[in-house]
């Protein structure tokens, strides 16, 4: 143990006075990062369960006499927000699926050098980041598809991501080419190889790249409220708003000030709970594809 702490020290020793500055100007950021990231998640977590009076006045207290559950018990007893549930797990998940196997799909060709046309399509695909029709040209495109109302006006039109695309096919360009020429050798064509040969290498990057989309559907509520009017089809996120603006205090609620503050208080009350309950699921999901994110971040990102 000595010997390790004397070789660190060394190694320490052996930077230049500016290494050493950055290096510690680096950890200092990161610090104060972290703490930034940690404190307001702490205050969230702590404010959900303390009376929302106690909360205005005082601010986090310690006295679990002033604890209280109403928040949660308030948002739980909603019928709607497990029909919402239901509805985010299977849009999120059903996404997750189609857009990962689009974008590996897509990504194969482009990450071939022998095949015609690459240019073209790249040249397409990077128009397509920085120009879009817009919302009502979109909104008029899916109501002709008659695809309102339904969860494919939520998953179709962003189930292709032409940056996904890149590092794919960036993380397929760093796959060794010999895979591909023993392939060759045993007969096996495009399909075989892609299906059975190169996606079970590239799990890192599948499982970084189903980790965005299901975390971008999770959270969107957006395209739901424009595309979605029946309310047994809504998702999580759509439902958990709307309880927040059913609490909020109405304009002109003025007569009443005792009802107008109640209602304000419960509404920054069932603010903080509907954090907890639309990120825990998130917070669940990380770890197991926790891995898998920082080889697949990588590897799709170093090589150009």
């Amino acid at each position: 143990m000595e010997e390790k702490k004397r070789k660190k020290k060394s190694k320490f020793a052996r930077y230049s006075l500016q290494d050493k500055a950055m290096l510690l100007t680096g950890f200092i950021l990161l610090g104060l990062f972290v703490v930034a990231i940690i404190v307001p998640m702490i205050y969230i977590v702590l404010a959900s369960f303390i009376d929302p009076v106690t909360l205005q006045n005082k601010g986090i207290t310690f006295d679990f006499s002033k604890w209280t559950l109403t928040a949660y018990e308030r948002v739980l007893s909603n019928k709607q927000i497990w029909v919402g549930f239901k509805n985010a797990v299977i849009y999120s998940v059903v996404f997750t699926v189609v857009s990962v196997m689009v974008t590996m799909l897509a990504a194969y060709p482009m990450s071939r050098p022998d095949f015609r046309g690459r240019k073209f399509f790249n040249v397409i695909f990077m128009i397509t980041m920085f120009f879009g029709g817009g919302l009502i040209p979109t909104y008029l495109l899916i109501s002709k598809l008659d695809l309102l109302n339904s969860m494919w006006a939520l998953i179709l039109p962003g189930a292709f991501s032409v940056w996904n695309m890149i590092i794919a096919r960036t993380y397929y360009q760093g796959v060794p080419g010999e895979l591909r020429e023993a392939a060759d050798v045993d007969g096996a064509n495009e399909l075989v190889f892609f299906f059975k040969i190169l996606l079970p290498v590239c799990t890192p990057i599948i499982a970084t790249l189903a980790l965005w989309q299901f975390v971008g559907m999770w959270n969107s509520y957006f395209d739901a409220m424009i595309y979605l009017d029946d309310a047994a089809k809504q998702p999580l996120q759509l439902v958990l708003r709307a309880i927040l603006i059913q609490s909020q205090p109405e304009p002109g609620m003025i007569s009443d000030m005792q009802s107008t503050a109640q209602r304000a208080q419960l509404a920054e009350l069932l603010k903080y709970a509907t954090i907890i309950i639309s990120s825990l699921p998130l917070l669940v999901m990380y770890p197991f594809f926790q891995k898998y994110f920082d080889s697949g971040i990588m590897a799709g990102s170093v090589k150009g």
